[in-house]
């Protein structure tokens, strides 16, 4: 049987690169480390860790064991605050979300579970999903709201992401273009991203960043940013003054006036939103009932958006 005591210290080698290293964060000596991966080879019947000038590089059994010993590390903790949970006179719950789907989604979503679930304690955790589902992994956070952009979900086994979470989507949130009011194009139904390639930018996320300058690159012209916020509302009302153009989601679009929010042709980019929730053989009833009443209102989102124009759009 595989030591998990063992597995932790390969865990601490893998994570700082070298055995001295995983020793002081362990608060053992090099040479119990040394100890413990020598046991944990003699056990498996393989090699999982060659040291050399450079550091420590692990195999390929060993990289497996590292990512056993994070699910299993993930489990125990979810596991631990479970049985604290026991010995608590309220139970908690701790959810991470990213500003706008928090401002648009989890409201109504907490409203009807705090209803149903007046002794729950809740917690909310702004936090990007970068940050988010670490947290969800190590136990931090019962569930996040995250979203991605292309590629599969920031969750799942190799090589979409880490083992031991689910990703369930809730739902597309296109990005729509939003200009000032007196734009030459803001009369437009739809705009293709190309006709601004002599605009200048705003953006209220560095992802999109990243999005706007794929797209620029692929169209042969420059990105040109005015302006970089975290924000998008800052990041509208930065349009609104005439400072350039942005892209915006549709669920963080806030009809700031002097604004016109625009179609983007096909293909749409959008995000793709969704929940985190650790893998687990018993799944938390609470976490669970906060997930279905944000799917609830995550689906009454989008039934809405599709009838209903944004303020300041034009169709």
């Amino acid at each position: 049987m595989i030591d998990v005591q063992r597995l932790r210290v390969l865990r601490a080698v893998a994570e700082h690169g070298s055995f001295n290293k995983a020793a002081g964060a362990l608060l053992l000596t090099p040479s119990a480390v040394s100890q413990h991966i020598a046991a944990l080879e003699r056990t498996l019947g393989h090699p999982v860790a060659v040291r050399s000038t450079r550091g420590v590089t692990l195999t390929e059994p060993g990289r497996l064991l590292v990512e056993a010993a994070e699910t299993i590390s993930a489990e125990l903790d979810q596991v631990r605050r479970a049985i604290d949970r026991l010995a608590q006179d309220r139970p908690r719950l701790t959810v991470a979300t990213f500003t706008s789907g928090g401002r648009h989604l989890l409201p109504a979503a907490l409203s009807h579970f705090v209803e149903a679930h007046p002794e729950v304690e809740l917690t909310v955790l702004e936090s990007e999903p970068e940050d988010a589902v670490p947290m969800v992994r190590g136990g931090a956070a019962d569930l996040a709201l995250a979203y991605h952009f292309d590629g599969p979900p920031p969750v799942g086994p190799r090589p979409g992401g880490r083992p031991g979470l689910d990703w369930r989507p809730l739902m597309q949130d296109p990005l729509w273009l939003v200009l000032p009011r007196g734009h030459r194009l803001a009369g437009r139904p739809s705009v293709d991203l190309g006709e601004l390639s002599g605009d200048r930018w705003v953006l209220g996320c560095l992802k999109t960043e990243a999005f706007l300058r794929r797209h620029a690159e692929l169209a042969g012209f420059e990105l040109r940013v005015a302006a970089s916020t975290t924000d998008y509302f800052f990041a509208q009302t930065l349009v609104a003054a005439g400072v350039g153009v942005s892209l915006v989601p549709q669920v963080a679009l806030a009809g700031v006036p002097e604004a016109v929010a625009v179609l983007v042709e096909p293909p749409r980019p959008a995000r793709h939103i969704g929940l985190v929730l650790p893998r687990r053989r018993r799944a938390d009833p609470c976490a669970e009932a906060l997930a279905d009443a944000l799917t609830a209102a995550a689906t009454a989102t989008t039934t809405a958006s599709a009838s209903v124009t944004p303020i300041g759009a034009r169709r």
